[in-house]
């Protein structure tokens, strides 16, 4: 079974939103998902895959400015400011705290629901510590 996390983490690299799907489904579900619960903020950092044009504009019509690079296949390149996005190391450094619970990294539960229980679980502690 393979599964794909998607994550809102703050500007300290705490957890705050999580969505999970199937690991053979596209980054856009998981942003659309996770697009009505986004807090207010000035800008959203992502990776590559939540490249999309629909995605821009709504992050847009909440008020937010996106800070995503265009995906290479993209015939018209898209504008990203590169020293903002250096930041995004924050959201990977959260991913890397919650594998530090070794539940979490070996995947212990095979029930979806079980797991992203643990997930809640273990970013409920590093989101206080």
């Amino acid at each position: 079974m393979n599964t794909k996390l998607h994550a809102v983490a703050d500007s300290d690299g705490r957890p705050i939103r999580f969505f999970m799907t199937a690991g053979q489904i596209s980054d856009y579900t998981g942003a659309a998902a996770l697009l009505s619960s986004l807090p207010s903020v000035d800008w959203l950092l992502a990776d590559r895959g939540y490249d999309a044009d629909w995605f821009r504009e709504a992050l847009k019509d909440k008020g937010i400015k996106p800070c995503i690079p265009g995906r290479k296949s993209r015939a018209k390149p898209i504008k990203h400011d590169k020293r903002r996005y250096k930041r995004r190391n924050r959201i990977e450094i959260m991913f890397g705290r919650l594998k530090d619970w070794r539940r979490v990294a070996t995947r212990y539960d095979r029930c979806p629901k079980v797991f992203l229980s643990a997930i809640a679980l273990a970013a409920t502690v590093i989101f206080w510590l």
